[in-house]
């Protein structure tokens, strides 16, 4: 008989097998852009209180919003065997409308003679990023959006099954209705089939677990890679000196986010007090998004393999006053703030943040650099890569995606045959990362040539406040963004901004580089 811990070990991978295999399902099965060549997409295994267990590699500002998603979508609605639930809405855990969650709980096998409904297992969950969801513009990320309901279709957890019965054009009404309905309600009905699909198959995998080892065993060991996941966070705390830990770091409108981190014996308390009210525009982050940055950085804490699991905040008393990082949620869309730049961009700004307070690393590039456009028939959406922060003992990489998002470039081939756009540039941005010891990662620069009228949104950071550099390191170079018109006049654009575009126009993007770590050592 294996020792607990090899059990405990044989269970992790098994977890995680049906992670991964629920990601390379949604992946095949699939037909957008954005799920099948980007992988903007998570797949994840919960525990029967709807706990995150276990994830597949894939994006962090969802992984970390999917246990409170879960949570208040049980909560919301009765979940029974042969039910799935859909929501995209930020008061239910959810990030920005075009992350839409499905939710599918797994009951054990029934027992015959048993009672009538069987036990719950636990719940698996995808969250898939729709490039296109309605809004004010394609893309559904609109830069000028002031509430929810200018940023498109706005889901409230609903059945997207119920006792076995799919109820898709139910939601295929849902997804047409109001003044800002999808552009393309196929694709989005495809890639949610897709996800259902994935979630299948994870329901069933775990009750083949359960079958083959037993409920008990299951639960057991969920709950015993919570407490490792736990037991390790109390012990990287124990390494930090006791005490106060303290930054601050403002959007590039000013807007500021403050952390003071307290280490005791006991654990951890983290305040978010002194960060900006709630936001005019759409960087309002929701409580799932600043959960997801917190266990992000709270994982970066462990110097070992180690699934993503709530299991680390059970150390940590977070406190979000309202403002910015907890705005309100009143049931009426109109009424609620936007959110859409919140998940992309203040998440990144948090990991700042947070990262700073603790000392970890210099700045990356704190961007997903959000490029969206399109018409009324589509919408096209992308992040693009940038610096690392270097570290203690290691260079920041260049041109790559870090912290909350991980997501793939899509390919140029893909990207001119189904969009009408050419790829002029796509290169490493050389000198954009900071100096030090170790030198912060450089940024990268994408042109795009647009070859049809169309609308463009661009949703980024780090174009005024530069990336820091830690140790007496340099910040890296901010980002910019220019617009090159046929006419060959050229406009920078802001931070976050919107404008029309017409055939023969570029868009410049030079992404930030990240931040150099200790001072330069002498020359000669």
């Amino acid at each position: 008989m294996p020792s607990a811990a090899v059990q405990l070990e044989l269970f992790t991978h098994r977890f995680g097998a049906i992670a991964r295999q629920m990601g390379e399902r949604l992946q095949r099965t699939a037909v957008s852009t954005n799920v099948k060549e980007r992988l903007d997409f998570s797949c994840a295994l919960l525990d029967a209180a709807g706990d995150l267990v276990v994830n597949a590699p894939h994006i962090p500002v969802h992984l970390g919003a999917l246990g409170l998603c879960v949570r208040m979508t049980a909560a919301a609605l009765p979940l029974e065997p042969g039910d799935v639930a859909v929501t995209n809405h930020p008061a239910f855990g959810g990030s920005h409308l075009p992350d839409v969650t499905v939710v599918t709980p797994v009951f054990a096998d029934a027992e015959p003679g048993g009672a009538a409904r069987p036990p719950l297992l636990g719940y698996v969950a995808s969250r898939a990023h729709h490039a296109e969801i309605g809004g004010m513009r394609p893309g559904s990320m609109p830069p000028g959006a002031r509430c929810l309901a200018e940023e498109g279709v706005v889901l409230a957890p609903t059945w997207l099954a119920r006792r076995g019965e799919a109820r898709w054009a139910e939601l295929r009404r849902l997804l047409l209705a109001g003044p800002y309905p999808t552009r393309a309600v196929e694709e989005n009905l495809a890639d949610l089939r897709a996800a259902a699909a994935a979630n299948h198959s994870g329901a069933e995998a775990l009750r083949a677990l359960a079958r083959a080892a037993g409920r008990d065993a299951v639960a057991f060991y969920m709950e015993a890679l919570e407490r490792r996941a736990e037991e390790r966070l109390r012990a990287a705390l124990a390494r930090l000196p006791p005490g106060r830990r303290e930054a601050v770091e403002r959007l590039d409108d000013g807007s500021p986010l403050a952390v003071r981190f307290e280490i005791g014996p006991a654990g951890a308390r983290l305040d978010f007090a002194g960060s900006a009210g709630v936001h005019p525009g759409n960087l309002n982050a929701p409580p799932a998004v600043v959960r997801s940055a917190v266990l992000y950085v709270l994982r970066l804490l462990i110097a070992e393999p180690l699934p993503l699991n709530e299991g680390l905040l059970r150390p940590i008393d977070i406190r979000v006053p309202p403002g910015m990082l907890n705005p309100p949620f009143p049931d009426d869309p109109w009424r609620a703030p936007a959110v859409v730049g919140g998940n992309v961009e203040t998440s990144q700004r948090l990991v700042d943040t947070l990262l700073k307070a603790l000392g970890l690393a210099a700045c990356s590039q704190g961007t997903m650099n959000n490029v969206l456009f399109g018409n009324d028939r589509f919408g096209y959406y992308e992040t693009v890569c940038g610096g690392a922060g270097a570290g203690p003992g290691f260079d920041g990489a260049s041109a790559v995606h870090t912290h909350m998002t991980n997501t793939r470039a899509t390919d140029p081939e893909l990207l001119e045959h189904r969009y009408p756009v050419r790829l002029e540039r796509f290169a490493v941005r050389p000198g954009s990362g900071g100096a030090g010891r170790h030198r912060g990662g450089d940024g990268a620069v994408r042109e795009l040539t647009f070859l049809a009228p169309m609308s463009l949104s661009l949703l980024t950071q780090h174009r005024v406040e530069a990336p820091y550099g830690a140790a007496g390191g340099s910040p890296g170079l901010p980002g910019r963004q220019l617009l090159v018109r046929a006419s060959g006049e050229t406009l920078e654009l802001a931070p976050v901004a919107g404008c029309e575009v017409e055939p023969g126009d570029r868009l410049v993007l030079e992404t930030p580089g990240g931040g150099g770590w200790g001072p330069p050592e002498p020359a000669g």
